[in-house]
């Protein structure tokens, strides 16, 4: 098993000509989960992106399950099927007459010509299971566009789990959920994490959340501030440095995002 799913090394990513994210290295070890925080434009999800190869770099190295991405932002089928990707809101959702099982079963489907096809059976079989396992068994039959915020989440983790990963990440998945809904989609999604194996990179602004359920925080303000442990990363004095005096602000602020749920397939 790699020690570490993914490596960053002084990652610089332009945005109108300026860096948006610049000189960042980090590392992700496997089976951890990490939290990327920090203010609103701070290049959270710019670097996510530069990560999945949704947007061009222009310097730097992403090594993702052992695999250097492409200065196009391609990496092997074979790696990209073993990647999700959460985003804040999801873009298919009222475009398109799409029942649950339907969007579940893109999840399964294979890359391209390489991956090893097994059939329709198996296929159904997988996304009846990922259903079950998420909770969303009685939705199958159901649109997207009928789910509540709580149910599309859990449909995005049934997506996920519907073949084996081993790098999740999510964008503010959390986001526009009630603190019950927020609850619930944070255990399901530990408990899968354990059950799966998972790496996760979540960005977040929920620090109380990060503090309870996050091996390592990434404190990001175009360069990376600091990183570490929850109490090493989350203490008030870094905190301040971070956001500045109105800290608290950011525990719960989400924004959208216009990317959506995919494999991360280039």
């Amino acid at each position: 098993m790699l020690d570490s799913v993914l490596r960053v090394q002084a990652l610089t990513v332009e945005r109108d000509g300026r860096p948006a994210v610049e000189d960042v290295s980090f590392s992700l070890p496997a089976e951890s989960d990490t939290a990327l925080v920090g203010p609103n434009g701070a290049g959270k999800s710019t670097l996510v992106a530069a990560l999945l190869g949704l947007v061009p770099r222009r310097t730097g190295q992403v090594e993702l399950l052992g695999h250097r991405l492409g200065s196009d932002g391609q990496l092997p089928r074979a790696v990209r099927c073993q990647i999700a990707y959460l985003p804040q809101t999801l873009a298919l959702q009222g475009r398109f007459p799409l029942s649950v099982a339907e969007f579940v079963g893109f999840g399964f489907d294979p890359p391209g010509p390489a991956w090893p096809w097994r059939g329709a059976a198996s296929r159904r079989q997988a996304v009846g299971l990922a259903l079950v396992r998420t909770g969303c068994q009685e939705l199958g039959g159901r649109l997207l566009s009928e789910l509540s915020g709580g149910q599309l989440k859990r449909v995005l983790l049934a997506f996920c789990v519907v073949r084996p990963r081993r790098l999740l990440v999510l964008d503010e998945a959390q986001a526009g959920l009630d603190v019950q809904a927020t609850e619930q989609f944070q255990q399901l999604l530990l408990e899968l994490r354990r059950q799966e194996g998972w790496t996760v990179l979540q960005v977040s602004h929920d620090l109380d959340m990060v503090r309870r359920s996050c091996d390592q925080v990434l404190c990001l303000n175009r360069r990376l501030r600091c990183s570490g442990s929850p109490d090493h990363a989350l203490r008030p004095e870094r905190l301040q440095e971070l956001y500045g005096p109105n800290v608290v602000a950011y525990h719960h602020r989400h924004h959208h995002h216009p990317h959506g749920v995919g494999d991360a397939r280039g």
